[in-house]
């Protein structure tokens, strides 16, 4: 690739045809108390196009916001930060979060030498110390959130119920051994709504200490746009759920709805 004088960023590059500039999701945050499924916050996703460091780039950011409820018992204020090229291989993450009576920030920059991912990391832990550090990889890396950018441009015609799709994530400290998995289409309700949509399943894994642990199940829309309808988290001190409830700007009609 590198000898057609494709730049070095276009192996990890994918086309776009998911989103345009100006495309915004909005989410409701539910937790699960002794089975009673509670709302305790926000989320909301902007993409729009930008430039980073003089180059053109997506700008996507989310901001997820845990309510009163929740603050009882887990303070979550999260902003997650990214930028990446026009074909979507990732120029730069950031994450600030204040989880619990933690609060740390992750920064990332992303280079491409010689056919190459190179990564400059840089992490404040909740005590203020710094930590930086550089690690080289042959192939592709990225981040919570250009890896959601490439997700949603896979072309689900392809996709078969039970494939694998390798995806190496990293933070500012760890590069995770991470997949995804198709699990198939089903047709899925809103939550306190009459709408339905035709969804592609897929689960989010990653193995640590020896197993594997389902982290994230996306309810993705069946059309052109791609937009998660539905997640199911599985966290460590429960189960939490997030439900789309306004989208604007979207790049294609929402087909995946039925009337």
């Amino acid at each position: 690739m590198l000898g057609t004088g494709l730049s070095a960023h276009a192996q990890c590059g994918i086309a776009n045809t998911a989103f345009k500039s100006g495309e915004s999701l909005e989410y409701d945050l539910y937790f699960n108390w002794q089975f009673i499924w509670v709302k305790v916050g926000s989320a909301q996703m902007d993409t729009k196009m930008t430039k980073f460091e003089g180059k053109d780039a997506w700008k996507s950011y989310l901001i997820t916001r845990g309510n009163s409820k929740l603050d009882k018992y887990f303070t979550m204020r999260d902003t997650l930060l990214s930028y990446c090229n026009p074909d979507l291989s990732p120029m730069y993450f950031r994450k600030g979060a204040r989880e619990g009576s933690r609060y740390y920030v992750d920064e990332i920059w992303y280079t491409y030498p010689n056919g190459n991912c190179q990564l400059k990391k840089h992490r404040i832990d909740a005590d203020g110390e710094q930590h930086w550090k550089t690690s080289t990889y042959r192939n592709c890396i990225y981040d919570m959130m250009s890896i959601f950018l490439r997700a949603r441009n896979f072309d689900a015609t392809k996709l078969k119920k039970g494939q694998v799709i390798p995806t190496p994530i990293s933070d500012a400290r760890n590069l995770s051994n991470s997949w995804l998995e198709f699990r198939g289409r089903e047709t899925f309700k809103m939550n306190g709504s009459k709408e339905k949509f035709r969804c592609l399943v897929m689960s989010f894994y990653e193995r640590e200490d020896g197993k594997s642990h389902e982290l994230i199940r996306f309810y993705i829309t069946d059309d052109q746009n791609h937009i998660p309808v539905r997640l199911d988290m599985f966290l460590s001190f429960g189960s939490a759920k997030a439900y789309l409830n306004n989208y604007k700007g979207v790049r294609s009609a929402m087909t995946s709805k039925i009337k």
